[in-house]
């Protein structure tokens, strides 16, 4: 997958479409638009960064689990076998990208799969299909003449974490360098309420 950040305004179509997809439980997300506000001398922007499970061709989750429930699909798709998963959560503290989680309803790892179902039938992940601004962009990397190869060979990409070798396979197009590891700052949209208020 290519996220070209220039396109994404945060509407988190992306987000919604992935819940309703796969029936994702409530207070978790396969894939979410992180939003920051950027302060720079007099000038404040806001910056907008689409993130999902990255589909490492080096997984750190594969190795970690105990009962093979974590595999990559020939494809190079990362998925979880909920009928292997004993719910250990070993893969969700051995992702570098907090991409993982333990879904409360079934007791077993979750994360995206790049809506794998979907791709089996030619669809496009419901991320991709519900994307406003046409941010995201999917297809086959192996394949010379697709958009996401095009796009790769044609710009300057950059992955999230690149220090942690696990070789993502969800590229950006105008991602800058300060965005690409941990981000220093304080959450404003969802905190906890003050007690007794």
């Amino acid at each position: 997958m290519v996220v070209d950040l220039q396109k994404c305004i945060g509407c988190q179509a992306c987000t919604l479409a992935c819940i309703m997809e796969n029936a994702v439980p409530e207070n978790r997300f396969r894939t979410l638009v992180s939003t920051y506000e950027v302060h720079d001398g007099a000038h404040t922007g806001t910056y907008m960064l689409p993130r999902l499970c990255n589909h490492c061709e080096e997984p750190p989750c594969i190795p970690v689990c105990p009962v093979g429930a974590t595999f990559q699909r020939a494809d190079g798709i990362v998925v979880v076998d909920g009928d292997r998963c004993v719910g250990c959560a070993y893969c969700v503290q051995a992702c570098p990208y907090d991409a993982r989680f333990i879904n409360h309803d079934t007791g077993k790892a979750d994360k995206c799969t790049f809506c794998a179902h979907r791709i089996d039938a030619g669809l496009l992940p419901a991320c991709v299909e519900s994307c406003v601004g046409g941010a995201r962009i999917f297809g086959d990397l192996n394949a010379a003449g697709s958009q996401v190869r095009q796009l790769l060979e044609q710009n300057k990409v950059k992955v999230l974490k690149p220090e942690m070798g696990s070789q993502p396979q969800v590229f950006y197009l105008g991602l800058e360098t300060h965005f690409q590891g941990r981000v220093e700052g304080e959450g404003t949209l969802w905190q906890p309420s003050d007690a007794g208020a």
